[in-house]
Parts: structure tokens; sequence; C-alpha cells
């Protein structure tokens, strides 16, 4: 069996819809994971989860900043934490796995000497990805209205009961190095979550103000604290692998028609994960 993995499936998009009508698994043991945007509305995450989670044997999935927006005309009106809460019982209604379940361990063909933990994370952002000159978040949320790039998250991801998104992500850091710090460190790490650990990948963004709201810098270190053998996350629409410390960080994103349009998806729209790793 394959492990795989895609993200900023922004099933919204009709276009993005069709090619996930598409996708199919290479053998009947191929497991998916889904590393967040899979849409805004409830509804149309569950029908795509479900239908995901019918083909492939297993779908791990991890949210990313859409699934949690809280928009007029959704017919869940949930915010916060709660909003969470519901999507992670909705997966479980479907069989698929998220960062409150217990961590699954994905064997290849080799046995013992061939398998990893896939370890699905919910960790957010808070502001300290700043772009040059910024020292605070106040500054950098300046800058990012100057130059009006600003993500539609300051209006409709909402962190309640949390005081901040910086708080939640803050609480989040906190339960997934619990997590972490439980696992087996003879048994590799796959880690997942919808931003990447490391500040690196974001400084190619177009607008460099939007790094904000990519992630934290109190993960930087975790690929190297814990057993990893690969990171995977999407959010920036760059599919991509980079290398840090050694470690496999890669993104598995599809993105806005615009873009995937304009690249093509040359490695396909599921990224193969393992065995065979991408070199690429």
């Amino acid at each position: 069996m394959n492990l795989l993995a895609v993200s900023d499936l922004h099933v919204s998009y009709a276009e993005n819809r069709d090619i996930v009508d598409g996708l199919r698994p290479g053998s009947d043991g191929d497991w998916l994971i889904v590393a967040g945007d899979v849409a805004e509305r409830m509804s149309l995450i569950e029908e795509t989860l479900r239908r995901l989670r019918d083909r492939f044997a297993q779908v791990i999935w991890s949210p990313g900043n859409h699934e949690l927006w809280t928009t007029r005309d959704d017919e869940v009106q949930l915010r916060g934490v709660a909003r969470y809460e519901a999507l992670v019982e909705m997966c479980r209604g479907l069989g698929v796995r998220t960062p409150e379940d217990d961590f699954l361990v994905w064997q290849g063909e080799h046995g013992e000497s061939d398998r990893v933990m896939i370890a699905p994370l919910f960790v957010g952002y808070d502001y300290t990805f700043r772009p040059e000159g910024c020292d605070t978040k106040e500054q950098s949320l300046a800058k990012a209205h100057e130059t009006g790039v600003v993500c539609t998250d300051e209006y409709f991801l909402h962190p309640d009961p949390y005081p901040s998104r910086e708080a939640w992500c803050e609480a989040r850091v906190a339960e997934s190095e619990r997590r972490l710090s439980a696992c087996d460190p003879e048994i590799p790490l796959v880690m997942v979550n919808h931003y990447p650990l490391v500040r690196d990948p974001t400084r190619v963004l177009y607008y460099p103000e939007f790094a904000q709201w990519c992630g934290t810098v109190r993960t930087a270190d975790w690929h190297t604290r814990f057993n990893t053998a690969a990171m995977i996350y999407g959010h920036l629409h760059i599919p991509r692998i980079t290398w840090h410390d050694g470690i496999r960080f890669q993104e598995v994103s599809l993105g806005y028609p615009r873009e995937w349009r304009r690249h093509g998806n040359p490695h396909g729209i599921l990224r193969q994960i393992l065995p065979a790793l991408e070199s690429v």
C-alpha cells in the first residue's frame, strides 16, 4: 500500500470538484493524508471527505484555516473551538482520523523496519512570521493593511472562546507537544499540519506580508526534537519539497484553479509520501 497526501482541495470551485471526483487510489490499501482546506461550508467538507473515505483504505485529516471559517452562507454557524470540535465529530462519523484521535502506524512492505507513525496536528499561527522591519503583531498587521495583503481569516476565523488567534495557537502548540512527546521515539513520525512547522518555506511568497498567517516560531525545532521522517503541509499553494536539517518538508497543495492551471500539476494531484518518496 502507498501513503499519499493532498491539501487545499478548495472544492468550492467547480473545477476542483471535478478533480476530486477523479481521484482514485493506486491500490486497495492506499492511505490518504488530507492536510486541510477542503472547503468552507460544513456540508461540502463532509461530502468531500466521505467520498475520499469511500475510496481509500484510510483517510487522515488536519484542519486548514478555511474549514474553520464561519461564513454567512454556511448552515453551521459555530465559531472557533466549537466549530473545530464539530468538524472532529463529523470526521469520526465518517471514519476519518483527526488530530484528536490516536496516531496511526503505517507499515510498508518491509515490516518493522518500514513503518512510520502519522501525526496529524492542528497548530495555527501567532503572527510571529513577520515581515522585515516589523517587531510586533501590530506593526505587521499595519503593513499588511497598507499593502492590501490581508488574510480573510481576519474576518471569518474566530478563536472563541480564546481571546485571540495567537492564544488559541499557544494552546494547540502545548497540546501537540504533549502528544508528540508521548510517541514511541523508535518509530519515525510523519507530521501533518496545514501550516509548515518552520518559516523557511514562506520566504518565497510573492507577498511577504502574508507569512504572518502561515505558522509560528514555536514549532521551529519540532522536526529535530522528535524523530521525524517527513513533514507534510499545505496552505502556501506552492507544491514542492524542501529540506531542513536533513528532514523532508513537502507541500502537497492543489490550490485554486488559476494557480494549478499555471503549473499544470507536473507531479500529479496525489503526492506519494511512502514508500517511493519524490526527489523533486
